[in-house]
């Protein structure tokens, strides 16, 4: 008998919780393959041989890396971490290497992070999904910063 008793208090608490609104599937953008090539092409196409393109996804993974022909090979890191770091605070890597100069300075002691421009958000309205890091262009970190905001407008049309 108490056996019953329980599993129909247990029946009747499980309907007695209302579901809540904030347990639905979360539908998300993302940065596709083709969309990460087409930025990394074109971002490759603007600057030199010397550069390499990193493209990270909305979660901060890689998703495509295109090395120049005449770039250094320590260049695939530096391209990836100032995506990472674009993705990952919403904003320039040039901007958030501004802000940590003197205020949560200690945001540069995490991994994967670089306090260098280069890198530039990928972003549908406020909604950041990604990003693209550059680095080796001859003309420095504002050159890297310009063909990757050419990578990006080269998509513009399907960022909306």
């Amino acid at each position: 008998m108490s056996f019953r008793v329980l599993a129909v208090a247990g029946v009747a608490a499980i309907f007695a919780v209302p579901v809540s609104a904030s347990s639905q599937v979360l539908m998300q953008r993302d940065v596709s393959v083709r969309m990460a090539l087409t930025i990394a092409e074109t971002a490759l196409s603007e600057c030199t041989n010397r550069v390499s393109v990193a493209v990270v996804d909305r979660a901060g993974r890689l998703r495509v890396f295109l090395q120049g022909d005449d770039a250094s090979p320590h260049n695939l890191e530096l391209a990836q971490r100032k995506a990472y770091t674009a993705r990952t605070f919403r904003t320039t890597s040039a901007e958030w290497a501004k802000r940590t100069e003197t205020a949560n300075a200690g945001q540069r002691m995490l991994k994967d992070v670089i306090p260098l421009g280069g890198g530039v958000p990928i972003k549908v309205g406020d909604d950041t999904i990604g990003a693209v890091g550059l680095s080796g262009a001859p003309g420095g970190q504002e050159k890297e910063e310009a063909c990757a905001k050419a990578g990006i407008a080269k998509v513009e049309d399907q960022l909306r």
